[in-house]
């Protein structure tokens, strides 16, 4: 059974603020929200200090957590810088204030027994994916991973996964490391060497649809983070829908910050992200179903 906690809002005071080759590497001392910490689950940070006109917070996946130490408990995330918010973000020093709130959103889910698990991370997407890995070796399950990225300068955490996990795949779009292609170029032939009935992924919605094409293809079950746009994190503001299909067959467009952001594969209708899908509950011309 899976705990979760309620979210909390607290004053972060940037502890670090690294460059880590093409990604911006934040740690933050956020007391309470690192104990709740699940891995799969994210924070969202205000941007822009008090007299901005930036009013939407920016959510990033939690790349690690330490619930003690000197300063108290401390929540890191990776980002890259993408606009006025994420440019912001990187230019803040260490003893800087960061509202933050979280943990949010619905965690991954671990295995029952100890089995072989395939973890997949395209460019910074890799980051929410250690915490689970640690997670996965304390139950005894074996961890490979796949890092995928456009080219080697793009790939995040690859040192770091060669050390902790019992096998590590690279792949390319230029070739520049590892095998030239998409990770799903790498993805079949480890599932069936690994016989991994379930596979994690984090990283672009086009990579996540084919990662889910492919575990389903070989008869394993896949888990993925969505990276939807989350305008507000908390569930209000409903820029974040994508349509899902439930335990009832029935599709419903559902927020990815509350109700995700972890599906599974086989469950979204990646195909018609970005729409409202003929029949889906609750649209003009659905029926009653709700």
């Amino acid at each position: 059974m899976t705990v979760t906690y309620d979210p909390l809002q607290v004053s972060g005071r940037v502890l670090s603020n690294d460059r880590v080759g093409a990604y911006h590497h934040l740690t933050v001392v956020a007391p309470g929200i690192a104990e709740r910490t699940r891995p799969g689950t994210f924070v969202a940070m205000a941007v822009g200090g008090e007299h901005t006109g930036m009013l939407l917070r920016r959510s990033f996946s939690i790349y690690r957590t330490r619930s003690s130490g000197v300063y108290g408990g401390t929540v890191e995330v990776v980002f890259a810088v993408a606009g006025k918010g994420t440019e912001w973000l990187a230019g803040l020093r260490g003893g800087d204030i960061l509202d933050v709130i979280g943990p949010l959103g619905r965690p991954f889910t671990l295995p029952r027994q100890p089995v072989p698990c395939v973890l997949v991370g395209g460019g910074y997407g890799t980051a929410p994916l250690f915490g689970l890995a640690d997670r996965l070796r304390e139950r005894g399950c074996a961890v490979h991973m796949v890092l995928g990225a456009a080219t080697e300068t793009r790939l995040f955490g690859l040192l770091e996964a060669r050390r902790t996990s019992q096998s590590v795949e690279v792949s390319t779009d230029d070739g520049s490391l590892g095998v030239r292609g998409q990770v799903t170029t790498v993805l079949p032939a480890l599932l069936q060497r690994t016989g991994a009935p379930v596979v994690y992924a984090c990283g672009p919605m086009a990579m996540l649809r084919a990662v889910a094409a492919v575990a389903e293809e070989r008869g394993a079950r896949s888990q993925c983070a969505v990276e939807e746009a989350m305008a507000c994190g908390v569930g209000v503001c409903m820029t974040c829908v994508l349509p899902v299909r439930g335990d009832d067959g029935h599709v419903r467009m559902v927020r990815s910050c509350t109700d995700g952001p972890v599906f599974r594969g086989d469950r979204v209708l990646w195909d018609e992200v970005g729409t409202v899908p003929a029949g889906t509950v609750g649209a003009p011309g659905a029926g009653g179903q709700r």
